[in-house]
């Protein structure tokens, strides 16, 4: 399949006037083909102007048509085939059964949400109805349904080039809700960019929606991006990536004569908290998961374990050596992009510097581009006393603090930033413990798991993908699962409307046959 080098807006392909570039081969550094052309500043504004032209025609699709489009999008990435999966692999270094099951997650996604759609409780439906005879004041007749908040910016992520980029749960979300999707593709893979685009692009025009229900934008420079943000068409903001990419795009919607939110997942670290006696019963079988889950894609997981929390003591040295056995044995791997092996490298090499830090294991040497694992430890007087140790590095690097007693743990907790997840590995005789960590640990992060790893988000409805800041901009919402559409809806309230002026969600007879409060109960 050729690949085009022009950006979708709308029905169109339009190739940018501005500064061309390639994307980079990530195992080699070479440049693939085609010459992309960035898009210009007369494009951001043609793409903001179709989204916000369809804006009311596209939000007020039938439930059913709405999870048709869902649904299309989802099999016209399958109909991509290979040509999908070999682009990708070349942009992004990863392996090719990586690859597969996560455009498997990103159709998932997709079909997941043309079912929350077709429930329509996403809506939250309210029905009070009017009681003239109330005293002393009658109540008037007030109904409620959200709305979609408008056309929504939705920037690629570099670690996942599918799930959670161009057509993944952002953009998923962003249409599930009624809005508009005008995608900003990572400069690391515009021809996967391009190649799922025109996925989305088809679908539009086989659903007959408005040209502006979708634009892909392809731009190697941030001004784009920024630009983007700063269109008062736009309406929020989704994205996933680093914390200086994230902090920049929320100055610039802050700054803005209307606010607009920017829903950012930035950086976590991750604590993976050891108890003392699932330590002792089976630290060296922790030791071995974790070398697996600490490598997985390289480390270049969201939710990778960068910190380890346990008490001094055999159990712990039985995980440190298993651990770092496992590790000696694993191939470096290929890194998303230059810059972020870079980036990696430079990470790796201040932790080895630090004089409180001990280098544990490195992982087997490898190629052009690849993160060679790393495993470090120091003291939790050296941790809370050095917030640089507390600081991300992307990749497959983490840092064992050995604390003198649980109540060390916990203060190392206290001090940590908000994160995606928190895992604690305990057995029965640690529930005290755990159940004493407990207060801490909800109100650090967004996902609590027990006797496992961060790195497997499963897309579900109990789902969450947040945290507190800097996790994400906003702790209060995920950016996986069904709530995900939460983001990009608002309420409206309609006070004495005549039934003839009600949406149909709310008109009397309900001929939607959806799930409404009426009165303060569930009612269908």
């Amino acid at each position: 399949m050729n690949i085009g080098n022009a950006s979708l807006i709308g029905g169109a392909q339009v190739r940018g006037e501005g500064k061309t570039f390639r994307a980079v081969e990530a195992a080699t550094g070479n440049g693939l083909e085609p010459a992309f052309a960035s898009a210009t500043p007369g494009d951001v504004e043609r793409a903001c102007a179709l989204a916000d032209a369809a804006f009311d025609t596209y939000r007020e699709t039938s439930l059913e048509d709405r999870a048709a489009f869902l649904e299309a999008i989802a099999r016209n990435l399958l109909d991509l085939g290979d040509d999908l999966i070999v682009r990708c692999m070349a942009e992004s270094g990863l392996p090719r059964a990586r690859l597969e099951g996560e455009r498997g997650r990103t159709v998932g996604q997709l079909r997941m949400f043309a079912e929350v759609v077709r429930s329509g409780a996403f809506l939250g439906l309210r029905v009070d109805p009017a009681q003239p005879g109330r005293k002393p004041l009658p109540r008037p007749d007030l109904r409620l349904r959200r709305i979609a908040v408008g056309p929504v910016a939705v920037f690629g992520a570099s670690n996942f080039p599918l799930a959670f980029s161009v057509a993944g749960g952002d953009t998923a979300s962003a249409f599930a809700a009624g809005c508009p999707v005008v995608a900003k593709a990572h400069s690391a893979h515009p021809g996967t960019a391009w190649l799922v685009g025109t996925a989305v692009q088809k679908a539009v025009q086989e659903c007959g929606l408005p040209e502006g229900t979708f634009s892909l934008l392809l731009a190697s420079n941030r001004d784009v991006g920024q630009r983007l943000v700063a269109d008062p068409r736009i309406a929020a903001v989704a994205f996933t990536g680093s914390r200086a990419g994230g902090t920049a795009l929320m100055h610039t919607a802050a700054s803005r004569p209307v606010p607009i939110p920017v829903y950012a997942e930035m950086s976590s670290i991750n604590p993976v908290v050891l108890l003392p006696a699932a330590l002792e019963a089976r630290g060296s079988d922790i030791g071995r998961a974790f070398a697996g889950s600490l490598t997985l894609g390289s480390g270049q997981f969201c939710t990778n374990p960068g910190l380890i929390l346990a008490v001094e003591g055999p159990g712990l040295d039985g995980f440190l050596d298993a651990a770092s056995a496992a590790l000696a044995e694993i191939q470096a791997a290929t890194m998303l992009t230059p810059g972020i092996h870079k980036a990696y490298c430079a990470g790796v090499a201040a932790l080895g510097a630090n004089p409180a830090v001990t280098t544990l294991a490195r992982g087997l040497a490898g190629g052009t581009h690849q993160g060679q694992a790393a495993l470090f430890s120091t003291t939790a007087e050296a941790f809370l006393s050095d917030h640089t140790l507390a600081e991300e590095v992307f990749g497959a690097a983490s840092l064992v603090v050995r604390c003198p007693d649980l109540a060390t743990i916990r203060a190392v907790l206290e001090r940590l930033e908000g994160q995606l997840t928190a895992a604690v590995h305990l057995d029965e005789a640690d529930h005290d413990a755990a159940r004493a960590l407990m207060p801490v640990l909800e109100r650090r992060v967004g996902r609590i798991l027990v006797n496992g790893f961060g790195t497997g988000v499963e897309v579900g409805h109990a789902m969450v993908h947040g945290g507190p800041y800097p996790a994400t901009s906003d702790g209060r919402t995920t950016s996986v699962g069904s709530l995900a559409i939460d983001r990009f809806l608002r309420p409206v309230s309609y006070q004495d409307l005549p039934d003839a002026l009600l949406p149909d969600a709310l008109s009397a007879a309900n001929p939607l046959g959806l799930l409404r409060l009426e009165d303060g109960r569930l009612t269908a």
